[in-house]
């Protein structure tokens, strides 16, 4: 029973500590640690060293190229101004009239095609802020735009995603990251649907009140929509005036530049993962050098991988141009993906430590218990419960599937349940209760906007939690009618 108050309480002070800010390479080992105290069988020492270390560094050794890439990749798309031509040309295409649809949309293209959802963050925010200003919608409904557009469908449930939630799954399932693509694409747009249908409601009944913008100190970001962008991209030239045609033509020039690298990613990743990569001789993956494995267990990470490292390449081609110091964008990006490969990495060292200690075989047993003839439901609840205490989706899900994929593997199997549901479940599961209010991105998207959580969240939370679970339950219950499709 103490061994189970450890976890408790360490659980409950990585939340309440993470929420005040500190942070979670800090927290991660020293919360480990606290648990392993109340366990009278636990070594505290052997705990760090040869728990919770191996396990940190066996996630950086199997993710560590697609934060590394993912980072590089969206700090070019910031650098040369592409995120930015390709949010403004949404904007343009929708009008302010359709602010929040304009910006959900900008979100979503950039974040499916590879663009980490920080760098996405940054580059929206100045276009939303002119353009909710211009339609004199309420600033604090921009944090959960966003977050609906960045954090949510594009994340876990749209097949082919190459984000970091989508590909964990890939080892443990043997998987792609197009797996049930027809369950995702349900999933995806209801979230989609749903979350319009609040904010769309929320800023009806703000200018049914007479609430406007307001009145806002605005944080150290341009606000001028075309700011850092191609003029003849952003601001084509009336069809009366001279040089119209060719504005236009410069414009649209810009924006298949801007598209054609998220575009790379989208279709080459679905090619490697589904045709090319299974068509090649991969017999050597057999030795033990190789790790002894076959090339379903890795095409979906090769796939992705890939994919954005094409991606970079064909970028820095089409944009060389407007990348000035080229070094300097490549280190920023690089050094950008380590913390949070940490932080992650923490979180799932922390994660392998309790599960290590006599009370969490009590916890698991339960968890398992839930509904063990519909293991859909026992995976989602897991899921979501270690996302919510982490404020990870990805180190959450991580810890789950390391602890219990196996065990959630064979309760598919005798269920009639295929792999990818369960791919497709996990990753869905894993973006619902992750986005409380420590969770890190939330914290970064509200600095961003400069606005705090008593002005934002409660919308955040709808778009983002509330919401994602709503549809979870859709797919849960879809996929035990009627299996992956």
């Amino acid at each position: 029973m103490t061994s189970i108050l450890g976890i408790v309480l360490a659980l409950a002070l990585l939340i309440v500590l993470a929420y005040r800010g500190i942070s979670v390479l800090l927290l991660a080992p020293l919360m480990a640690l606290l648990a392993v105290l109340f366990s009278a069988d636990a070594p505290l020492l052997a705990s760090y060293t040869q728990v919770f270390m191996p396990a940190l560094g066996s996630f950086v050794i199997a993710f560590f190229p697609l934060f590394l890439l993912g980072a590089v990749f969206g700090k070019l798309m910031e650098a040369s101004g592409a995120a930015q031509v390709i949010a403004h040309a949404i904007v343009t295409a929708l009008g302010s009239g359709r602010a929040i649809l304009a910006i959900v949309l900008a979100c979503a293209v950039l974040t499916y095609g590879g663009v980490s959802l920080f760098v996405v963050a940054f580059a929206v925010y100045p276009i939303a802020a002119a353009l909710f200003r211009q339609a004199d919608l309420p600033k604090r409904l921009i944090p959960a735009t966003i977050a609906l557009g960045a954090f949510t469908f594009t994340m876990s449930a749209l097949p082919g995603t190459p984000a970091i939630q989508n590909a964990i799954p890939m080892p443990f399932f043997g998987t792609t990251p197009f797996a049930a693509p027809g369950i995702g694409l349900l999933g995806g747009a209801l979230m989609l649907a749903l979350g319009l249908l609040w904010l769309t409601r929320r800023a009806a009944a703000a200018r049914a009140r007479g609430e406007g913008y307001g009145q806002h100190e605005e944080a150290a970001l341009p606000v001028d929509p075309s700011a850092g962008l191609p003029s003849a991209a952003v601001k084509p030239a009336p069809a009366t005036r001279p040089g119209a045609d060719a504005s236009v033509a410069a414009g649209r020039a810009a924006l298949a530049c801007a598209l054609a690298p998220v575009l790379l990613v989208i279709v080459l990743n679905y090619l490697l993962a589904t045709w090319l990569l299974p068509a090649l001789d991969t017999a050597y993956l057999a030795e033990p050098r190789f790790g002894a494995t076959d090339i379903a267990s890795v095409r979906g990470l090769w796939a992705v991988v890939t994919a954005l490292s094409a991606a970079i390449v064909l970028l820095i081609v089409l944009q060389r141009k407007r990348l000035d110091k080229l070094s300097d964008t490549l280190e920023q990006g690089a050094s950008s993906s380590v913390l949070p490969l940490l932080n992650t990495a923490s979180q799932v060292g922390f994660g392998a430590v309790i599960a290590s200690l006599a009370g969490f075989a009590l916890i698991r047993d339960a968890v398992l218990g839930i509904a063990p003839e519909y293991p859909l439901v026992s995976l989602s609840i897991a899921v979501n419960i270690l996302a919510g205490v982490t404020g990870s989706a990805s180190g959450g899900m991580t810890i789950a599937l390391r602890e219990l994929g196996e065990h959630w593997l064979a309760m598919g199997q005798a269920a009639g349940i295929g792999p990818d549901l369960l791919h497709r479940v996990t990753a869905i599961a894993a973006g619902g209760l992750d986005a409380l209010p420590h969770n890190g991105a939330v914290i970064t998207l509200l600095g961003i906007c400069g606005l705090t959580h008593r002005q934002s969240y409660a919308d955040i939370f709808v778009v983002a939690v509330a919401i994602p679970l709503l549809a979870l339950v859709a797919v849960v219950l879809l996929g035990t009618a009627f299996g992956s499709f």
